[in-house]
């Protein structure tokens, strides 16, 4: 399932596992290493994606292995630095017999820069509904090797490899307020449903100020936008080393803010998880 250098994609998909962990340095407190971006990557604010996946990682290892996450919200506070340490502070909120709340604030300098609640739900048997993948999404590896993956310079080095889905990719101009791309990791995971879980968490932090921005017309402008909260509910376990189809919308835009709400769906159409958040955009002048 690895893309064209598998010695390659595995080093990166490695190094990536690597960067999702957390230290315990008490009961409740834990730390993150953000590494320095490779060569050909110029330092940024740190990902949105990334210190949520790290938080839930840190509230996961306060839990009762047998409740898994089920749903996470959080806000974004202050940008991150991207090659620092990040704290993380778990709070225990409650322990029950089916369901586990914790929250985590991450800080960085002595500063809050995200925080999060997070809520682990024991397996119960039950009917099951879920949304449909998209009928346009296309197949992934026909998409694939039709056009071959999606460049950005926001993938130098990474784990991922990407494929837009046609029309709805970062620079469409179909008027439809959408974004719709397949993304996989570059090899496999290891059989850790929690990394797996903050794998899908990372991922769901990756398109959708894209689809709020093309909400207002204006892919191409970047002008400024920033994610200020992110809700994820994880509807049933599934693996994050598989083809992914992330597809979200911008449903409304209104005093320089825009709600994103998007699905992620497997290689095989199963509805993993839903995502919503709010960003917040400040387009430049129009040329």
């Amino acid at each position: 399932m690895a893309g064209s250098d598998d010695a390659e994609g595995a080093e990166r998909v490695e190094r990536f596992v690597r960067m999702l962990e957390v230290e315990r340095l008490d009961s409740d407190l834990f730390r993150a290493w953000n590494p320095p971006p490779p060569a050909g990557q110029q330092h940024s604010a740190l990902f949105g994606g990334q210190v949520a996946a790290h938080c839930l990682r840190a509230a996961a290892a306060t839990v009762n292995p047998a409740h898994r996450p089920h749903s996470l919200h959080g806000y974004f506070l202050r940008p991150g630095k991207d090659d620092a340490w990040t704290i993380l502070r778990v709070d225990r909120i409650r322990d029950g017999r089916s369901f586990t709340t914790r929250t985590v604030v991450a800080q960085q300098d002595g500063e809050a820069i995200f925080s999060l609640t997070a809520s682990f739900h024991r397996d119960e048997a039950g009917e099951e509904t879920s949304t449909p993948i998209a009928t346009d999404a296309g197949d992934p590896e026909a998409l694939f090797a039709e056009v071959g993956p999606t460049e950005n310079p926001w993938d130098v080095a990474s784990p991922f490899e990407r494929v837009e889905v046609p029309g709805f990719g970062w620079l469409s101009e179909r008027p439809e307020p959408r974004r719709a791309f397949w993304t996989r990791l570059r090899g496999p995971l290891p059989d850790d449903p929690v990394l797996h879980a903050a794998v899908l968490t990372f991922v769901s932090d990756m398109g959708v100020v894209g689809a709020v921005r093309a909400g207002l017309g204006r892919r191409d402008d970047h002008g400024m936008g920033a994610s200020l909260d992110h809700a994820l509910w994880l509807h049933r376990p599934v693996r994050a080393d598989g083809w992914l189809l992330f597809d979200v919308w911008g449903r409304a835009n209104g005093g320089s803010r825009g709600l994103g709400i998007g699905t992620l769906h497997t290689g095989d159409g199963t509805h993993a998880l839903t995502v919503a958040q709010e960003a917040l955009i400040r387009l430049g002048r129009p040329t």
